[in-house]
């Protein structure tokens, strides 16, 4: 009788002593998932897949929201606005406060802009060039336009530029360059970056300026499959592998310091018509 208590004992004691243990072993195998190994694709690869999504979207027009941080516009921390693009290079874009006052309408057609800042009585006109000259809401201009850009996925490379490609953890880094013309000569420099994760989807950019220095850090989120001919929905995706994915929502951070914004775009319409009075072209 005593006996059988003591192994009693001792079994109690042992499982009080080694159940953590083995709780502890068990939580140890449910351990955080893996990351997904990366496809083996080359520089050919992904500059064929960045032209494929460029030349996707022909026209697009919708509902955007910028919240601004760090004084682009000063007072303001929110605009609402409206976007229209036409390929190759037509781009127009419309800023309101949250009351509809209007606060900027840009305008580009491949190298030329035009700035209009009614809260101002002013506009600029110009080389896209001169744009970063032309204060805190022509910044906060150029910013939308990338951030659109990005939406659109026009980061593809042009004939000119090369690209080297870069293992960087768990994600693709491709090393945009661009022909840098002097007098008498010619060189290649660093003008982008771009991660790609194992989706093989653009998740963040950097833009570089002539002379090395970071112009703005941009990420991209919140990727969504875009309709065709139709509005956009955050529905489930079925087959979202076979679509062409989108990101609803991009973050940049001005490398200058003047600020930061976030756009999320909404009620997205692509490969429709849109005309020279959409883009502002008419005046």
């Amino acid at each position: 009788m005593e006996r059988s208590l003591q192994m009693i004992i001792t079994r109690l004691f042992l499982v009080l002593l080694l159940g953590p243990l083995v709780l502890f072993a068990g939580c140890a195998v449910v351990g955080p998932k893996e990351e997904l190994p990366l496809k083996r694709v080359t520089v050919e690869d992904l500059t064929a897949l960045l032209r494929q999504r460029d030349a996707a979207v022909s026209s697009m027009k919708g509902l955007f929201s910028a919240k601004v941080r760090g004084g682009l516009i000063p007072i303001l921390s929110r605009v609402e606005g409206t976007v229209y693009y036409r390929r190759p290079n037509s781009l127009r874009l419309k800023g309101f406060t949250p009351l509809g006052g209007e606060v900027f309408e840009f305008v580009q057609a491949d190298e030329w802009y035009r700035l209009r800042l009614p809260m101002e009585g002013k506009v600029y006109t110009g080389s896209q060039t001169d744009l970063k000259d032309q204060g805190h809401l022509a910044r906060f201009s150029q910013l939308s336009a990338w951030a659109i850009g990005g939406l659109l996925g026009a980061n593809a490379l042009t004939r000119e530029e090369t690209a080297k490609l870069v293992l960087e953890r768990s994600r693709y880094r491709l090393d945009v360059y661009g022909v840098a013309r002097g007098v008498g000569h010619s060189s290649r420099t660093l003008i982008r970056r771009l991660w790609f994760d194992h989706r093989l989807l653009v998740v963040q950019e950097e833009r570089l300026g002539g002379d090395g220095e970071i112009e703005a850090t941009i990420h991209y989120d919140d990727f969504r499959p875009l309709d065709e001919g139709g509005p956009v929905s955050s529905q489930a995706f079925a087959d979202a592998e076979t679509r062409s994915l989108r990101p609803f929502k991009i973050s940049l951070e001005d490398g200058r310091g003047q600020g930061a914004l976030q756009v999320t775009f909404h009620e997205l319409h692509q490969n429709q018509t849109i005309t020279a009075e959409d883009l502002g072209q008419t005046l």
